[in-house]
């Protein structure tokens, strides 16, 4: 079925969608309200014409699309969020990093729980309310909540009279005034106990009472107040209203441990793949030659032990020396500090980056260790001692694993590089001087206020400066004027 054919089926009803390439990868994910309009804008005829270049781009690169049709639209936001962390397409922007949804905390073991906001769940027996895809509807109930239960904000555990002295909640009736006897232990925890409820969607009263007040406002025509109570109303029920669980309508890629045991039959591997390393060369320029390893521990990336390498060894632009080299550099240190071996190593490239990096395990003593390369164009995988390489179907969990691995590899390849070519342009064109220290360098600024004021500078106008003497400042003076 055609992509054409695809969106004439889709339903009036929130969800999610992803577009893909021909590749079968997972290029953007998006959210809409009803997923029949808003994909079927991306196709509009006028979209040639009027959309930007990046739109362009990815209305030209979209081979196929699936959708997941979810109850509301925050349960399509988070359902979003959880596809892009996931997949990383390369058309999203927002959600790429590791930023978290909004929970509520509330711990019930303190003699005057609070509520908090937080974006991190942890094991301390404390009580989680979440996730919220609107932080803003979430604060407003939060607000109201405290104001309408009584429950206190300051940050004491156990609040007292000099808190009350630098606190305004009571005098404006927001906070019932545990801190100087107003209630008791009890009766405050009976606040925090309904307010739960009410977090709960459990406890309608609230929601009923605002409603009832905004349609009493309507008829006054009493707009402003009444618009301000609408407004009120949809964020309380946007936060009230229980969000489902997305586990059932997930992709099959959000199963790591399924695709990993699907790598190890199709690979024919030893053991299951726990530990995968991934390594990409960047070599756009011979200035700067670099090299990533990202690992994936359990079928998910473990960032913290991304690596980047500068090539050292390696003269003018040789893919397959590079390549050699950041193996035998990455292996011989783990020899060295007894670290762990990966169960699966992978190289960004055909038949010439496998061999080199089979030629530097073999140099280590290491050509037991599973070894593959995924080439680009055709995602072929070329295997140690087999002539012909595995193509998989596009989709196989185990090409879409091998596919965000190696396109994570890339992306942490391409940022060194354009890292460093930032940093050089930065540079002074001093650094490249014979002689001339990082302390020299800042010495000649400071005296000159600029490179182009010491290129007009004479020899001993330079080399009065402390600390450069005679002999430096002829090596500059002469350094200077061969660059001009």
């Amino acid at each position: 079925m055609s992509v054409q054919e695809k969106i004439r089926t889709l339903p009036h009803k929130p969800g999610v969608y992803l577009f893909k390439d021909k590749l079968n990868r997972i290029i953007y994910v998006g959210k809409a309200v009803d997923l029949h309009k808003r994909v079927s804008q991306y196709f509009h005829p006028s979209k040639k014409f009027s959309g930007d270049r990046k739109l362009k781009a990815l209305i030209e690169a979209v081979a196929d699309l699936e959708f997941y049709c979810v109850h509301s639209e925050a349960e399509a936001v988070l359902l979003e969020g959880r596809l892009i962390k996931e997949f990383r397409p390369r058309y999203n922007i927002s959600f790429r990093d590791d930023k978290r949804f909004l929970l509520v905390k509330v711990d019930l073991n303190t003699p005057f729980p609070r509520f908090q906001i937080t974006r991190l769940k942890k094991q301390d027996n404390a009580r989680y309310f979440g996730p919220f895809a609107s932080a803003g509807a979430l604060r407003t109930t939060l607000n109201l909540m405290k104001k309408n239960f009584g429950l206190r904000s300051c940050s004491a555990v156990i609040p007292t009279e000099k808190d009350y002295k630098h606190c305004l909640d009571h005098i404006i009736k927001n906070c019932s005034a545990p801190c100087i006897g107003k209630v008791n232990q009890a009766e405050y925890y009976q606040r925090v106990q309904k307010a739960c409820e009410f977090l709960e969607g459990r406890s309608k009263e609230m929601i009923k009472e605002i409603r009832q007040k905004m349609e009493e406002a309507a008829r006054a025509q009493e707009f402003e107040k009444a618009a301000e109570l609408r407004d009120l109303l949809e964020a309380l029920e946007q936060t009230t209203k229980p969000t489902r669980r997305f586990a059932k309508q997930l992709p099959k890629a959000l199963s790591p441990l399924e695709d990993l045991e699907e790598l190890k039959t199709v690979l024919s591997l030893p053991k299951l793949p726990l530990i995968i390393e991934c390594f990409d060369i960047s070599n756009i320029s011979s200035l700067h030659k670099v090299a990533s390893m990202v690992l994936f521990r359990e079928g998910k990336a473990d960032r913290s032990s991304y690596r980047r390498y500068r090539i050292k060894t390696v003269v003018g632009q040789d893919d397959f020396a590079c390549m050699e080299e950041v193996i035998r550099r990455r292996y011989k240190r783990i020899l060295e500090e007894g670290g762990k071996l990966a169960d699966l190593i992978i190289v960004d490239g055909g038949k010439g980056q496998l061999s080199s990096a089979l030629k530097a395990l073999d140099s280590l003593g290491l050509s037991n260790l599973s070894l593959i390369g995924l080439a680009k164009e055709n995602e072929e995988i070329y295997r140690v001692g087999c002539s012909e390489p595995l193509i998989l179907d596009k989709s196989s969990g185990a090409l879409r694993l091998l596919q965000r691995i190696r396109d994570e590899a890339h992306r942490v390849a391409n940022a060194y590089h354009q890292l460093l070519l930032k940093k050089r342009m930065k540079e002074s064109i001093l650094d490249e001087c014979p002689g001339v220290s990082e302390n020299r360098k800042k010495l000649l600024i400071q005296s000159f206020g600029s490179v182009d004021r010491l290129r007009k500078a004479t020899m001993e106008e330079i080399a009065a400066v402390k600390g450069i003497g005679r002999k430096l400042a002829e090596k500059i003076f002469s350094f200077l004027a061969s660059r001009n």
